[in-house]
């Protein structure tokens, strides 16, 4: 297996295939940056922002066929690690270094509606400036060379500034989001993250330093009276529901879902039974939840000592737990995981409270995180691992757990990880729930479900 890599190499790319249409098989795992045709061999490099990205779409494409066009293209990592100048040009005649910053999305579904955050030490800057207007003013003159901008609202997220924009067309707002996603404001700094608001309209109520309409100059700058936050609103005069991690899902799944997953549940609790009540206990659920969402509070019944009710983070986090653990495999019973008829866990002697664990995986990489959700498999991927472990020390802390096949040890960005594939997905699910956050050297061990099949 050729090592991770963020360029990935396709082959089988007939003269019918054209450039939207490879963007169009990648881009719902990340931001692309980079896209060299070689025509002359039918084939393509394709560079994803960052190794996860591409790894993930390899996984992806290691169960699910890819075809263009009715034809079948062959994907795996290239043996570059990045796509330079030099490599690009010693292609050979025939080949193409495609801007892909200028071709446009193919996503024409969506509203012509901006949700960008600014990801810098420097964000500080804008919030404390006398008159915020100013960075205002400064999302005017970064997003406006590609379209008209009618409106702006910005407010501050535990995430960092962010703002609100709405183009006065959708091809306006695909422009700004293929030419400026994932580049810096400065040289080096204040990146800007950028994905499509599901809003049918922005409703702006203030002119001021935080929002403003540009079609509508005689809004008031404030109310009178107005109190200073008001639950499920953000930080400027705007009508709009808190984006939750809305932007995080639309990145992880390029404005789609996964089939199964509706994204309409409101129910944060769901309820896990037959389970194993000799093996089970409140850490064990919480690693194997955690990977489809934060983890609010756990609480098993003592009444009923088969069941246990787990609070997710919010209702698309309980809906994906739900859909992807119903029916797994864990200490040789067979899981029942259902909505909850509870909304939520009281807190009490025999409830245990996670909702500031530093060990919930959704806190940072949402996107990411969202993006590497499924069923129990049966290969687990070990990461934070010590730089100097051996795949023997691997097999020893985890064999007590099943029958281990194959593992591999590799090195991603100057990390070590590891894959370890077990005999089938019970003995890899209780390999998770039982050794995630555990010490291992002087290292605390994190590991997930890998989808590839074989190592």
């Amino acid at each position: 297996m050729t090592e991770p890599s963020k360029v990935i190499h396709v082959r089988n790319v007939g003269h019918e295939i054209s450039e939207p249409d490879l963007l169009q098989l990648f881009q719902p795992f990340g931001v692309i940056n980079k896209l060299v045709m070689l025509r002359a061999k039918n084939q393509a490099l394709l560079q994803m922002q960052d190794v996860p990205s591409a790894v993930n779409a390899m996984q992806f494409y290691a169960n699910v066929q890819p075809s263009i066009r009715g034809r079948n293209v062959y994907v795996q990592f290239s043996s570059h690690q990045e796509l330079t100048t030099m490599e690009q040009n010693t292609q050979g005649r025939g080949d193409e270094e495609v801007d892909i910053f200028k071709i446009l999305s193919l996503y024409l579904f969506l509203f012509p509606f901006l949700l960008f955050s600014i990801y810098s030490s420097l964000f500080i800057l804008f919030s404390s400036l006398s008159s915020v207007y100013a960075g205002l003013r400064l999302d005017v003159q970064v997003f406006s060379p590609h379209g008209y901008v009618e409106k702006i609202v910005t407010f501050q997220k535990s995430a960092g500034f962010q703002a609100l924009i709405q183009f006065q067309s959708r091809q306006s707002a695909i422009s700004a989001r293929n030419s400026l996603q994932g580049r810096n404001i400065y040289d080096g700094c204040c990146q800007l993250d950028i994905q499509f608001s599901n809003l049918d309209e922005l409703q702006v109520n203030y002119n001021n330093d935080r929002s403003r309409d540009f079609t509508n100059p005689s809004l008031p700058s404030e109310q009178k009276g107005r109190p200073s936050s008001q639950p499920g609103y953000g930080d400027a005069g705007v009508g709009f529901p808190q984006m939750n991690n809305g932007a995080a899902i639309a990145a992880a799944f390029g404005g789609g879902l996964p089939p199964g997953i509706s994204g309409t549940n409101d129910r944060c609790t769901v309820l896990a039974s037959n389970l194993n009540p000799d093996r089970i206990d409140e850490n064990k659920l919480f690693n194997l939840f955690s990977l489809y969402g934060n983890i609010a509070r756990i609480k098993l019944l003592r009444n009923k000592p088969d069941h246990a009710l787990i609070q997710m983070g919010d209702g698309f986090q309980s809906e994906l737990a739900v859909h992807f653990l119903k029916g797994a495999t864990l200490f040789g019973k067979r899981l029942e995981v259902n909505y909850s008829k509870h909304p939520h866990i009281t807190m009490g002697a025999e409830t245990h409270e996670y909702l500031n664990s530093n060990l919930n995986r959704f806190n940072r990489n949402a996107a990411k995180n969202y993006r590497y959700c499924c069923s129990p498999t049966k290969m687990i991927h070990l990461s934070t691992l010590p730089q100097d472990i051996t795949e023997e020390e691997i097999v020893a802390h985890l064999e007590e757990h099943g029958s281990i096949v194959n593992t591999k040890l590799f090195e991603m960005n100057a990390k070590k990880q590891a894959l370890v594939l077990f005999e089938n997905e019970e003995q890899a699910t209780e390999a998770l729930v039982c050794k995630h956050a555990s010490s291992l050297g002087d290292s605390m061990i994190r590991i997930s479900f890998s989808q590839l099949q074989t190592i």
